[in-house]
């Protein structure tokens, strides 16, 4: 076994037994406040989910998250940007409403990058669905255009702005190369370059997920170090055929291809009760983004049993990592093989 390698089962034991847990110390989410109105009703006159959502980011002077919006029963959902209220968050009338799962975003050389998860019929089979991660990026929240598809079959395709410019790219490829969905990485000097062709040839990291199990990038951060903080996800199945979704990180060095073990950051019971969209979904967490804070702690945003969105404050997960000099760290990471 790869000694980076840890299957749901023991990062979770391990998660539980540190005292970071909400069960250990009583610190669990809340529930976000979103000032819907009317328009997020559905067919059936009942309120639409709104899940998956982003950490809030600055644009335009103004405090922004992006979630996924969708009716109970169904896949088709619609990416909504919310501004930030004293009361809660607000639909930004005057923002596109884009047909997309699972929306996030970054700032590529002046410009917000959105991207998300389309969903369309397969050509293959009517009856299902295959999807594919969508670019759109713009001067104005007002005027975001697309600008890439990514391969069809692959989700949590991330992108983020390294200090000299170039771009990390974090990819997810499954079958053949990827089984049920491996992290992958591969860096482009400008956007321009970034193809489907390209992402779908990116290498993936070994010794991250057994066969049975599988995760992807949900969002990166530069760290003052040099070193890339990867917010991630890691699932399973159950015997009975029931999902489990877990948050978790690692870092990765862009330089030499090395990451530290990915861990466990969060879980479902670490969250307020709440709805879910189907059974088998009770016990997943999806991490949609990250805020880090000045005193130590940073608050994670995640969409719960793909049905709600909350925020936990965590300690920050890459602070300690962080705090390594960069000769000293590479003793305690693991090379790509």
């Amino acid at each position: 076994m790869h000694k980076t390698l840890r299957t749901c089962a023991q990062l979770l034991k391990e998660y539980r037994e540190s005292g970071l847990s909400g069960q250990s110390n009583g610190n669990k989410g809340k529930k976000l406040n979103f000032l819907s109105g009317e328009d997020f009703l559905g067919k059936d006159g009942k309120k639409k989910d709104i899940y998956n959502i982003t950490a809030p980011f600055e644009w335009e002077g103004k405090v922004y998250l992006a979630g996924r919006v969708e009716e109970r029963e169904s896949e088709y959902s619609q990416a909504v940007f919310f501004e930030r209220r004293t009361e809660g968050w607000a639909p930004v009338l005057q923002a596109p409403v884009l047909k997309l799962q699972d929306p996030f975003v970054t700032k590529i050389d002046g410009f917000l990058v959105v991207g998300g998860v389309e969903v369309f019929p397969d050509r293959a089979n009517k009856d299902r669905l295959c999807w594919r991660t969508v670019f759109y990026k713009g001067a104005r929240l007002s005027g975001l255009a697309e600008f890439l598809k990514g391969p069809e079959g692959m989700k949590d395709i991330r992108l983020l702005q390294l200090r000299d410019g170039r771009i990390l790219t974090a990819v997810r490829p499954q079958g053949e190369m990827g089984g049920r969905g491996k992290i992958g990485f591969i860096i482009v000097e400008r956007l321009e370059e970034l193809t489907k062709e390209r992402i779908q040839a990116a290498p993936v990291l070994n010794g991250q997920f057994i066969n049975e199990e599988w995760g992807g990038c949900n969002e990166m951060h530069l760290l003052s170090n040099g070193r890339v903080g990867i917010l991630s996800h890691i699932a399973c199945f159950d015997k009975a055929g029931n999902r489990h979704y877990y948050a978790t990180c690692f870092t990765y060095d862009v330089d030499t291809g090395e990451f530290t073990p990915m861990k466990l950051i969060s879980e479902r019971r670490d969250f307020a009760p709440g709805e879910s969209k189907r059974p088998d979904l009770e016990d997943v967490i999806f991490s949609g983004g990250l805020v880090r804070r000045k005193d130590g702690k940073a608050e994670l945003y995640c969409g719960v049993g793909d049905a709600e969105a909350q925020m936990r404050v965590i300690e920050d997960p890459f602070e300690a990592t962080e705090r390594i000099k960069a000769a000293e760290g590479k003793k305690q990471c693991f090379k790509k093989e």
